[in-house]
This record gives C-alpha cells, structure tokens and sequence, in this order.
C-alpha cells in the first residue's frame, strides 16, 4: 500500500489518541480534587448548589447545604472546590475588594457622558391639555352621531 493513502488514517487515529488524553487529565485533575476535600471547605455541586463539606468518606461526602441541614452526596456530584474567599464572596456577598477600593457605581449614567454640568435639553412627548380636552370633545361628539345612525355612510341605518 502507498503511504499517502494510509495517511488519512494515521491523522484520525493521532487526533482520537489526542482527545482522550485530554480528557483523560480532565478526568484525573477532578478526581484529584475530589479526593483533596476536607471537612469546613466550600463546594459547588455539579447542579450548582454551595455547601460546606462536614465528612468525607471512600464515595461519599457530608455536605451542610444550610445552617443544620445535612445531605448526603456521591463525590462524583461535586462540581468544584472553592477557596474561602470565593465561597464566602458567593455565599454570603462578602466582597473584599469592593469594600477595600471604596469605588462607587452611579445609578444613572451621567458619569459616562464627559461633561457632566452641562444641562441636557428634556423633550416634553406628552399632549398639551387644550389638544387633549379637544380630542375627548371630538371622540364624545362622535359617539353620540353613532349612537343616533346619524354618522353612517354606509347606508345601515337603525330600523326599528
């Protein structure tokens, strides 16, 4: 056989050696994570749910997913393990470098626009009260004609 027709089939098989080594290392990186818990760390399962892990056994793992609530999860459920300062920033909203910075976002966006004193110019899109008092006159007097036929064109009129 000539090399250049077996040359398809060595680059499939190259790339499918490729991606299960990748995944392979996947594999072992998060069973090692799993495996690295200890009781009081914070964790993420993989239906993102936060707890805190209280025990941890062979294939199982103790979580607290509430104050005084207990739950029992299979060690594969466990998504990710988080440092203290990412659960903490999760969990309860404690953000440090927030806090620390003491920078403040506005509610509007007028800190966006470069001249912040100059007064910008409001359009009023609502009806001067004239125009709506007459289009209310207009709407009743039409009603009224509807009501008596005396409006219609059509040629329909009321029989009685």
């Amino acid at each position: 056989m000539d090399l250049i027709t077996l040359l398809p089939f060595i680059v499939l098989i190259g790339a499918m050696f490729l991606m299960t080594r990748s995944a392979k290392k996947k594999q072992a990186a998060a069973a090692q994570m799993r495996n690295d818990m200890q009781p009081g760390t914070g964790v993420r399962t993989i239906g993102g749910m936060y707890a805190t892990v209280k025990e941890v056994h062979d294939d199982t793992v103790l979580l607290e997913v509430a104050p005084g609530v207990h739950a029992v999860y299979a060690k594969n459920a466990i998504g990710a393990v988080l440092d203290d300062a990412e659960y903490n920033r999760i969990v309860h909203g404690d953000d440090q470098e927030l806090d620390a910075d003491g920078t403040v976002v506005p509610d509007d966006a007028s800190s966006l626009t470069g001249d912040a004193d100059a007064e910008v110019a409001k359009i009023d899109l609502g009806k001067d009260d004239a125009a709506d008092d007459a289009e209310t006159e207009d709407a009743t007097a039409k009603d009224v004609k509807d009501a008596k036929g005396e409006g219609r064109t059509d040629g329909d009129a009321d029989s009685k």
